[in-house]
């Protein structure tokens, strides 16, 4: 149960959300975060919470990013007090204020385990992993075309008619490709 369970029912695992990410999604490599700053100065936490409030709120959202699933925190009063390195019945204290750590977290579906969400920063992840994938793809379009380009130059110099034509130069990459020769230099 969540911290702040003066406010919250029990409910069926059944009814809550399930995160968008599994455990296989991640964001290695990933070194900052996007943080809509206006957002976040015009928000009811920065302007209702207190300093000690915010400053455990932020750190948590910063904390998910490591998470697995990336973005979720485990639904722990201890583990959470350990990676906020805060006494446990203190973040209790400050879980039950409205606007506690744990504002807008709320739990959701993992698999089989149940953690906390938050829809903001939900999003953020998403939006990183996208352009990750984005990334990613550009990248491998961007070594294809220079590996064809000289493919291309190598026959050339075997047989200038045949570097000409798209169609086999495509079907000699696809084949070099498959029988493990992806990179050639």
């Amino acid at each position: 149960m969540t911290l702040a369970a003066s406010r919250l029912r029990p409910v069926d695992a059944t009814e809550l959300p399930d995160y968008p990410l599994g455990p296989e999604d991640d964001l290695n490599g990933h070194y900052f975060m996007t943080w809509y700053h206006r957002e976040w100065l015009n928000s009811e936490m920065r302007l209702k919470g207190t300093e000690e409030c915010r400053a455990l709120y932020f750190d948590l959202i910063c904390l998910s990013q490591d998470q697995k699933p990336v973005g979720t925190l485990p639904d722990d009063p201890e583990q959470l007090a350990k990676l906020l390195a805060v006494d446990v019945a203190r973040l209790r204290r400050l879980s039950e204020m409205e606007y506690g750590p744990l504002h807008h977290w709320q739990p959701c579906r993992c698999g089989d385990q149940i953690r906390l969400m938050h829809g903001r920063v939900t999003a953020m992840v998403l939006e990183a992993l996208s352009r990750k994938h984005d990334n990613r793809a550009r990248n491998e379009a961007a070594n294809a075309a220079k590996r064809r380009q000289r493919l291309r130059s190598a026959v050339a110099g075997l047989h200038p008619e045949l570097a000409q034509n798209d169609a086999a130069i495509l079907w000699m990459d696809d084949w070099l490709v498959e029988q493990g020769c992806g990179y050639r230099g």
